[in-house]
């Protein structure tokens, strides 16, 4: 059998191997959320009436559902790096965002636990500026472990070419994780959004690293794309549980890292645009507060704004969907013409 497609069909079986293992572990994890009582708590804020209001009813949803798909990837990693064909445990593609998935859910993880107890700021858990801290803990570690570990300090800047930056290397890495885990984490608001949204970001940087020959890193994005997929088959509205940080700080995290060992951070606008566009409404609304004493939304991150003008749940996120498929295969688009013109 051709080489490439031996390896297209460990990609798919890894992804279903996830599936599956995660389809049938959720039953089990959501009895656990529910029996210890892990549960939203829906702060109550001035600052933030509109978002109060209309998420009040889903208070005592359980919440960190995200362990479901870190855990699935960690447990697999394990599992299959007895097996020749299964593995996609490297020490060049994949140690690095496998223990970083590890520790951002674990971090995410234990803010859960204070959103739970009500320790920490506006009601429990930590707040943004607390979280920007630690996301800028976790982007300065990691973009130290790339510049002087890996010795990487080459962007690939679409239909122009590899340029070298430098030192510089390690501020646009913190950036570009810092981002991505502040929009994923925008993004959580809605039942299934942040896991339909990550499932297409994950799909296409999987094309990616497969298209790379990258092929460890494609099935260790196959195996997230599995996970997800059972995720959604539980989170969808009306949500059994919800993702919490645990998830959607270690997808955030993890979407950065893979997107910075392929080269394709300039891409990711487009594998991820729902998460941009749902930062980039928080930026633009606080200073414009600020200033103007004025709203541009009634809510922000921007979802929380239609659902603030009535547009129903449901029809927000697969709307948002709608938008990230189309994004998405834009960006592979331009990803492939770069390659090959």
């Amino acid at each position: 059998m051709d080489f490439s497609i031996l390896q297209a069909v460990k990609v798919f079986g890894v992804a279903i191997a996830s599936f599956v293992v995660a389809l049938l572990a959720t039953p089990f994890v959501s009895q656990l959320l529910v029996k210890y009582q892990f549960n939203k708590q829906i702060r109550t804020s001035e600052r933030a009436p509109v978002f109060s209001e209309l998420h009040k009813k889903k208070e005592g949803t359980p919440t960190g559902g995200g362990l479901i798909i870190w855990l699935t990837v960690l447990i697999l990693a394990f599992l299959f790096s007895f097996h020749p064909l299964l593995n996609f445990t490297d020490r060049a593609q994949t140690y690095l965002p496998l223990v970083t998935l590890a520790i951002a859910g674990l971090l995410g993880l234990a803010d859960d636990i204070l959103g739970i107890l009500k320790v920490g700021p506006h009601g429990g858990g930590l707040g943004m500026r607390q979280k920007l801290a630690l996301y800028t803990v976790v982007a300065l570690v990691g973009a130290l472990w790339f510049f002087y570990r890996l010795e990487w300090d080459v962007l690939n800047i679409p239909f122009y070419g590899n340029v070298n930056i430098g030192w510089y290397y390690v501020p646009f890495f913190m950036f570009i994780i810092i981002a991505s885990a502040f929009s994923v984490n925008e993004t959580d608001g809605l039942d299934g959004l942040a896991g339909g949204v990550m499932l297409f970001a994950f799909s296409a940087l999987t094309v990616v690293a497969f298209t790379l020959g990258r092929f460890y890193l494609a099935s260790f994005g196959a195996a997230i794309v599995g996970s997800l997929l059972a995720f959604l088959w539980f989170n969808i509205y009306p949500a059994k549980f919800f993702m919490g940080d645990t998830g959607s700080m270690a997808l955030g995290i993890t979407l950065g890292v893979i997107a910075m060992l392929t080269n394709t951070a300039f891409f990711l606008p487009f594998f991820a645009f729902i998460p941009v566009l749902e930062s980039l409404s928080v930026i633009v609304q606080i200073p414009y507060k600020k200033l103007t004493g004025r709203k541009i939304f009634r809510s922000t991150p921007i979802h929380h704004h239609f659902e603030a003008i009535g547009w129903p749940e449901s029809q927000i996120t697969m709307r948002f969907w709608i938008i990230s498929v189309v994004m998405t295969t834009i960006g592979l688009v331009l990803f492939f013409l770069n390659r090959f013109l």
